[in-house]
């Protein structure tokens, strides 16, 4: 379908006629004329598939046909990242251009006093479009400089990774200042059980709009490295070595680890940046900058730049990393072969990551072709995925060994062999060969242990008649008398008294 059928404003048309566009994408052809009917609309559908303009094209003609108030703010549109926000903005420049009496301010962090004074002017004038990230946002409706009661637009893009990033209770308490019957428009390039009651609580009997996560594009080259963690930067610099380092993005999922591999190609004498959560607005704004511009031959960044920037020459998209969702595989390679140019996209996968890149492979239901090691990198490991619970199983299996190994081992004593002689007596002590008591039954143990303390309590006791081998008995010759021996007699004071009596 084209533009021109649709029920456009004039001077949208003449506009996107300039812009040379001509032809609508799937998600403008369905969205677009529910948006002019006054529906609330949920869009889901992937980055590059053009969702700004499915929102912005409606809502802008709607504004300039007039009957909307110009003093205050219209509509307001969140978006995640503050370089989305700035993308949204340029988009909203270029529709507007004939459109001289619609103002737009785009309101995010990081930016310098006099930027904040002119977020502070727009939003108390009444600024037609609000194009705004969350955080800041509510930072102005808490002090008071924003009035939200004649908004009749509000637009959610990328609403799944502004839930991701835990901006869920920041979108209700702006969607609290918002009128009722507003119209509410929401974007997701993914459809999660948390988006299916966001929108729930949002949209008022929307109308769903389904573009399915197409394939990527057929220019794309795709191959992947079998490999082990410590081989993929060595398999970069046989990439770079052998020229190919032109317009290079190095995706990788955590900001800490694209720290370390920038400050690696930066030591290898390549000239990149990095691209992070953590850069302060004018350091991330002077990245992209260099980066457009050619100053910078590889850029290094988190999936930031994977959704909303639009960047037509890159040649190279490398998978530092798998990513876990294969739609998030789409969306950054995605930022190659684009306006009709050929690119490659090349995966680093090792041993943690086969399954992920396996799940990959089916939702493309494709065989992405295998690379070969550089020389001198050794050898490949095996391509053997394994699923979750297995993987889990044999890790806790790994950890129970691990415990064993240093867990002292019980070693049962040798009862040692008493010596005998043929004309002595085994001793009757406790020690004497028998059964051990551990290997009787319970009755018989606890028998067999009273006898022995019944034992040993006589032996000790000084009115025992047991034989003690140690004391002469009583009746023994003189000779043991003069020993000093004393003999143990049952009642001494008895046999004492009796000697005196003898006297």
């Amino acid at each position: 379908m084209r533009f021109e059928e649709l029920d456009l404003n004039d001077n949208i048309l003449d506009a996107l006629y300039d812009m040379r566009f001509e032809t609508c994408t799937p998600i403008q052809e369905k969205c677009i004329p529910e948006i002019l009917a006054g529906r609330d609309v949920l869009g889901v559908a992937q980055t590059g598939t053009g969702k700004t303009a499915a929102y912005l094209l409606p809502i802008l003609s709607m504004i300039d046909d007039g009957g909307y108030p110009r003093d205050a703010i219209n509509c307001v549109i969140m978006s995640p990242t503050r370089e989305l926000a700035q993308q949204i903005d340029q988009a909203m420049q270029g529709f507007s251009y004939y459109l001289p009496d619609t103002s737009s301010i785009a309101i995010y962090g990081g930016n310098d006093g006099n930027r904040y004074d002119q977020e502070l002017k727009s939003l108390r004038l009444g600024a037609d479009v609000v194009i705004a990230t969350p955080g800041r946002l509510i930072s102005h409706i808490s002090m008071g400089n924003a009035d939200f009661s004649r908004v009749s637009f509000f637009v959610l893009d990328e609403a799944d990774r502004m839930l991701d990033m835990g901006f869920s209770e920041d979108i209700m308490t702006i969607a609290k200042e918002l009128p009722k019957d507003c119209q509410t428009v929401m974007f997701s390039a993914t459809m999660p059980e948390k988006i299916e009651e966001l929108a729930k609580t949002l949209l008022k009997n929307p109308v769903e709009v389904k573009i399915a996560v197409s394939k990527p594009a057929e220019k794309i080259h795709q191959s992947a490295y079998i490999c082990y963690e410590t081989q993929k930067l060595g398999i970069v610099k046989d990439l770079f070595r052998s020229g190919d380092l032109k317009r290079v993005i190095i995706f990788s999922g955590k900001k800490q680890k694209v720290k370390q591999i920038n400050q690696a190609l930066v030591r290898l004498g390549i000239n990149s940046g990095e691209m992070h959560s953590d850069l302060e607005q004018a350091q991330r704004d002077e990245m992209m900058y260099r980066f457009k511009s050619g100053q910078l031959d590889v850029i290094v960044a988190t999936d930031i730049l994977s959704r909303g920037i639009d960047i037509d020459d890159i040649a190279i998209v490398i998978n530092y990393d798998v990513p876990r969702d294969p739609e998030d595989y789409v969306h950054r390679i995605g930022r190659t072969a684009r306006a009709e140019r050929d690119g490659r996209a090349i995966t680093f996968v090792a041993a943690d990551d086969q399954r992920f890149f396996q799940q990959i492979e089916r939702f493309l239901e494709k065989k992405i072709e295998r690379a070969s090691l550089p020389e001198g990198l050794g050898e490949a490991p095996e391509m053997r995925p394994r699923s979750g619970t297995k993987a889990k199983d044999r890790r806790r299996k790994d950890r129970n060994q691990q415990a064993h190994r240093h867990k002292p081992r019980r070693v049962e004593k040798e009862e040692k062999a008493l010596p005998t002689h043929p004309e002595q007596p085994l001793p009757t002590s406790p020690k004497e060969r028998r059964t051990p008591a551990r290997s009787l039954p319970p009755k018989e143990r606890r028998n067999r242990n009273n006898e022995d303390k019944n034992r040993k309590r006589k032996k000790h006791h000084p009115s025992s008649n047991t034989y003690h081998p140690s004391l002469p008995q009583r009746g023994e010759s003189e000779g043991a008398k003069e020993s000093g021996f004393k003999a143990v007699i049952k009642k001494p004071l008895r046999w004492l008294h009796s000697l005196g009596k003898k006297k």
